[in-house]
């Protein structure tokens, strides 16, 4: 028996310096741009992140996994973990990892196709990043499915 996909889940694209965050939907299998949050060292404001999980209350977080392109953990990886397992440990949420290979550069494109400048510093794709990182985990999810 396959059980239903979380209602509401909030994506997170992390990263050092800033860290992207999408909210989805699990009946449309849609995810739209939230915000992206600055990160010192990969250290984000644990309180917006927290304001964030108040206002959105989502059934499931996601966190995407940045592999090598051979699928083995990169240093990244092992960080994003990190950032994974503390979301679950504060804030007592679902936390799920995503393998997140190319969603960056999916993201660019989109934003090149959409007629957005190549300036990613002002136009950052970190948001539509985690937005991409939800949609890849719903199409992947299932009864067996594991959270952190």
């Amino acid at each position: 028996m396959e059980t239903a996909l979380p209602k509401i889940i909030l994506g997170f694209d992390y990263g050092l310096r800033q860290i992207g965050v999408a909210v989805g939907q699990g009946f449309t299998k849609q995810a739209r741009e939230l915000c992206v949050l600055k990160a010192q060292d990969g250290i984000p404001n644990w309180q917006q992140i927290e304001r964030l999980l108040k206002e959105w209350q989502p059934d499931a977080v996601v966190v995407g996994l940045p592999l090598n392109m051979d699928g083995t953990p990169s240093e990244m990886s092992k960080r994003a973990e990190k950032f994974a397992r503390r979301l679950h440990g504060r804030f007592q949420a679902t936390v799920y990892t995503q393998d997140e290979r190319l969603t960056s550069y999916e993201a660019k494109e989109q934003y090149h196709a959409q007629g957005y400048k190549a300036d990613y510093h002002k136009n950052p794709v970190d948001a539509l990043a985690a937005a991409l990182i939800i949609e890849s985990w719903l199409e992947n999810y299932s009864s067996t499915t594991e959270s952190i």
